[in-house]
């Protein structure tokens, strides 16, 4: 990783790793990233090596990783050795989530075609709105889940 000097306002921290000003004080909060150094003014200050981190945390979450899976990656990272095969558990993990989301998204495309088939486009009703309406009438209440993905 690049030195540790703090060089760096929050705001040119952001510039610099493409993460906004929120998302680096919630990754310092979740604890991805350490807090900005504080100056006498109380303004937070990032070294190269933070902005480095923000990037990787970026990267990571643009490949739709969960923040436990980024935090694993970066705690594989600071370990003295690497170790290879955690790292690999890893992504073999995402990898599996990104294959079951990717068949959540060829059924839902299923879907949408079969909805979109409904229509000849000439009726004087939209029997899209009204399998959508019915549809919507039937779903059944599921629990709320926590999802540790997000979907981007």
């Amino acid at each position: 990783m690049p030195a540790a000097k703090p060089l760096h306002l929050i705001g040119k921290a952001a510039a610099l790793s493409g993460v906004s000003t929120a998302n680096i004080r919630f990754y310092e909060k979740e604890g991805l990233l350490a807090p900005g150094v504080r100056a006498a003014n109380s303004y937070r200050s990032y070294s190269d090596g933070d902005i480095h981190q923000l990037r990787f945390i970026r990267l990571c979450r643009t490949m739709d990783m969960s923040l436990d899976e980024v935090r694993t990656l970066l705690n594989l990272d600071l370990a003295e050795k690497a170790d290879c095969a955690a790292a690999n558990a890893a992504l073999e993990a995402h990898i599996a989530h990104v294959g079951e989301r990717l068949a959540e998204l060829q059924a839902l495309q299923q879907d949408m075609l079969d909805l979109r088939a409904r229509c000849d486009g000439t009726g004087s009703q939209c029997r899209i709105m009204e399998a959508l309406h019915e549809r919507a009438e039937h779903l059944p209440r599921e629990e709320v889940k926590s999802r540790a993905h997000r979907h981007v």
